[in-house]
């Protein structure tokens, strides 16, 4: 897919990826997130970001609101583990009130008290429903555990305690040393010459000062493999197994990608699926993931069911994952894997929104964006020898760890 990117002279990219649709998408992504957060701390991250849209220099909560959705624009906000993305999807006319509103809330919020008392109050009641759904709590529970030590392993909300203990002392220090121009990316997708682009982020982005302190994230020790279990007041038994893995950089990156999808990714066709649910009925969600981030990444396979079969579902992954590693996929088996991932992946690019914030990532993580050529490329060269090794290295039983919510014994 074209696309052009220019910088500006404080360090922000801008990403101009053209479209004929009368919809344009538009985001901005600053490379921080929750591991960038200080000691005892967790949770700030993503509590600025609910923050930005409460009150700015110029704007109230209510204009900053109704900025884009008086005109039936969709404005929406996440952080993750190592971002922190605003987006934004609306008719082509409004990019300017689009990237106003953008430099607004992420340069120029204010964070007043009263504010942050509210907000503190919405994130508790966030953090209080998250943890009565395991099926995500676990999540976060098994990252702490094969982060432990580490700032990767912070919940994303953060905890009640760090929560209630935020100043806007420690929002204003968090943002100095972390909003890093030179890792901000604005991107937009529109039907828009990238002349036009360039105008426009040079009007509402250039007087942004330049801030480039150093990253000092620290990359997590990998731990011995352990088999957890918390008992909690639940139905059924939750279940993730998993180890660190490849970071976003590795070569094998594409190999796993693949190998992941195979065994236990998006579709009802899976290996685990197929062999879980559709052959024992064991469990109703059963699927393997794998996230890579700039210096480690995360394999994981969730399952959950009943208390009782438990045991078996962990004996027939186990299973499965022997009959990988002992009998490697074979060329027609990979190139059915491939057809299939590579499907998926075109199929994506029909998210525009989804497509856009990808592509700003990869100018961050990479400082280049693959083709979607150059992405099947890289699949269509991935090797049955090249798989094998991969699924020695990754699923290795005695290198990986078992976490486990259980119901509490009557």
């Amino acid at each position: 897919m074209e696309y052009n990117v220019h910088t500006l002279p404080n360090g922000i990219r801008l990403l101009h990826v053209p479209s004929a649709s009368a919809i344009s998408h538009a985001c901005i992504i600053v490379n921080t997130g929750s591991r960038d957060e200080p000691e005892n701390k967790a949770g700030l991250a993503h509590f600025i970001e609910h923050l930005i849209f409460k009150r700015t220099e110029k704007r109230s909560t209510n204009q900053i609101l109704n900025r884009l959705e008086s005109v039936g624009a969709d404005l929406n906000a996440y952080t993750t583990k190592e971002y922190t993305c605003v987006h934004a999807s609306f008719l082509n006319p409004y990019l300017d009130r689009t990237l106003d509103l953008f430099n607004d809330i992420i340069f120029h919020s204010t964070f007043p008290e009263d504010e942050m008392d509210k907000e503190k109050s919405v994130i508790l009641d966030e953090i209080a429903s998250y943890l009565d759904q395991p099926e995500e709590a676990i999540n976060d529970d098994f990252e702490d555990m094969l982060f432990a030590g580490n700032a990767l392993g912070n919940n994303i909300l953060g905890t009640t305690e760090s929560v209630q203990n935020f100043t806007r002392t420690d929002i204003i220090n968090f943002r100095k040393a972390n909003y890093r121009t030179n890792e901000i990316v604005i991107a937009v997708l529109g039907n828009y010459t990238f002349n036009s682009i360039i105008k426009k982020g040079t009007k509402h982005f250039t007087d942004v000062e330049e801030n480039s302190p150093t990253q000092n994230r620290i990359k997590p020790s990998i731990l011995a493999p352990s088999n957890t279990t918390i008992y909690k007041p639940i139905m059924q038994s939750h279940c993730i197994v998993g180890a660190q893995t490849y970071s976003t950089h590795d070569k094998k990156k594409a190999g796993l990608m693949l190998l992941n999808n195979y065994f236990g990714g998006n579709g009802m066709s899976s290996v685990l699926n197929l062999q879980i649910r559709e052959k024992y009925g064991i469990a109703y969600t059963i699927e393997s993931n794998f996230s890579p981030l700039s210096d480690t990444g995360i394999f994981s396979i969730y399952f959950g069911t009943d208390k009782e079969k438990q045991q078996k579902a962990l004996s027939l992954i186990f299973k499965e994952i022997k009959k990988l590693r002992d009998y490697p996929l074979n060329d027609l088996q990979l190139q059915k894997a491939k057809n299939k991932f590579i499907g998926q992946i075109a199929l994506g690019e029909e998210n525009r929104i989804g497509l856009i914030i990808s592509m700003a990532k990869s100018l961050i993580d990479h400082n280049k964006i693959d083709s979607l050529e150059q992405v099947f490329e890289k699949i269509n060269q991935v090797t049955t020898k090249e798989v094998a090794e991969i699924a020695d290295e990754v699923l290795d039983i005695d290198k990986l760890n078992i976490f486990t919510f259980s119901p509490i014994l009557e």
